[in-house]
C-alpha cells in the first residue's frame, strides 16, 4: 500500500542522527572484530549473523515476498555494499576511528549532487551551506593530523576509505531508492542476506573458521547495524536525500568519542574544532523545508 506521507524535517532528521550514533557504535564493534578476524571474515560473519537476525523479523512480522525489481535493487545496492565495507573496515582496522569517518565525510557532499543527478532533486542553499561547513570541519581535522608521520598501513588506510567513500555516496542514493520501494525489515534482510551471498563468493580464498570467542561482538555489531539501517530506511522514506545527507557529518563525533573510549585513540583540539564546525553544518541541514514523500509500505500479519 502506498501512503502520501508529509513528515516535519526535523523528526526525520533526528531519527537518521540517531540511526548514525549507532551505525558508530557498530564501527567501534566492527574494528575490534577487523583486527581480530580480517575486515573480510569480519564483514561476511556479520551479514550473516545480521541475515539470521533481520530473516527472523522478516518471517515472524508477515513480510511479503518482495517485487523482482525490489529483488533487482536490493541485489545491486549489496553489490556496491559489500565493495564499501569491505574497504571501509579494512582501513579502520589501520587508522584512529575519528580519522576514517573524516576522510569519508566527502561521501555525503558526493551524494548531495548525485541526487540532483539521480533523484531530481534541488539543491537547496542550506544544503550547500552545510555541505560547505562539513567539509571546512574535515579540513580542519585532517590538516593537524596529516601534518606528522604515518606508517605505510596508515597510508594504505587513507587510500582505503577514500574509495569507500566514493562507493558510499552511492549507496547513500540507493537507500533513498530503496526506502521509497521497500520497507525497513525487508531492506534489513535482504541487504544482509545479499551482501553475504555477494561475499560469499570469494570464501574459498579468504573465509577463515568463525573465531567462538568473538560470536558475542558479533552478534552486537549485527545488532546495532540492523537497528541503524530500519531507522535509516524510515528516515530517507520520509524526507529528500539533502536533507538527510548531512546528519552523516554527526558520525564524527561518535566515532572520537568510542575511538577514545574503546581504543584510547587521542582527541586533539583540530579535532574538536572542525567537529563543531561540522555539527553546526548538519543543524543547518535540519532546518530545510519538508517535502511530502511516497513510501511504499508492506503490510503486516
Amino acid at each position: 500500500m502506498t501512503l502520501h506521507r508529509t513528515t516535519s524535517p526535523a523528526i526525520a532528521f533526528a531519527v537518521a542522527a540517531l540511526a548514525v550514533g549507532i551505525f558508530s557504535l557498530m564501527d567501534a564493534a566492527m574494528k575490534d572484530l577487523s583486527i581480530a578476524l580480517g575486515a573480510y571474515n569480519a564483514v561476511l560473519w556479520r551479514n550473516l549473523t545480521g541475515s539470521l537476525i533481520a530473516g527472523t523479523m522478516f518471517v515472524a512480522t508477515g513480510q511479503g515476498w518482495p517485487a523482482r525489481a525490489n529483488l533487482r535493487l536490493h541485489l545491486w545496492r549489496s553489490f556496491v555494499v559489500a565493495w564499501m565495507a569491505i574497504s571501509f573496515f579494512w582501513a579502520i582496522a589501520r587508522l584512529p576511528l575519528a580519522e576514517a569517518i573524516g576522510l569519508s565525510f566527502i561521501a555525503p557532499v558526493i551524494a548531495l549532487y548525485l541526487a540532483a543527478i539521480l533523484l531530481g532533486e534541488t539543491i537547496g542553499r542550506e544544503a550547500i551551506l552545510a555541505s560547505v561547513a562539513g567539509l571546512g570541519g574535515v579540513a580542519i581535522i585532517l590538516i593537524g593530523k596529516f601534518s606528522g608521520h604515518y606508517s605505510k598501513d596508515a597510508l594504505w588506510g587513507a587510500a582505503a576509505v577514500l574509495f569507500s567513500a566514493i562507493l558510499f555516496a552511492y549507496n547513500l542514493i540507493l537507500a533513498r531508492q530503496q526506502a521509497q520501494a521497500a520497507g525497513p525489515i525487508e531492506i534489513a534482510f535482504f541487504q544482509n542476506l545479499l551482501t553475504a551471498a555477494v561475499l560469499s563468493l570469494a570464501a574459498p580464498w579468504f573465509l577463515a573458521p568463525l573465531v567462538v570467542a568473538k560470536v558475542p561482538m558479533l552478534v552486537t555489531a549485527a545488532a546495532l547495524a540492523i537497528a541503524s539501517l530500519l531507522l535509516l530506511s524510515w528516515a530517507y522514506a520520509r524526507a529528500e536525500a539533502q536533507v538527510l545527507i548531512p546528519v552523516e557529518y554527526t558520525a564524527f563525533v561518535w566515532a572520537a568519542l568510542f575511538g577514545w573510549l574503546f581504543f584510547s585513540e587521542p582527541v586533539t583540539m583540530t579535532t574538536l574544532v572542525g567537529t563543531a564546525l561540522i555539527v553546526s553544518g548538519s543543524l543547518v541541514a535540519a532546518r530545510v523545508k519538508p517535502s511530502a514523500v511516497n513510501h511504499v509500505e508492506i503490510a503486516s500479519a
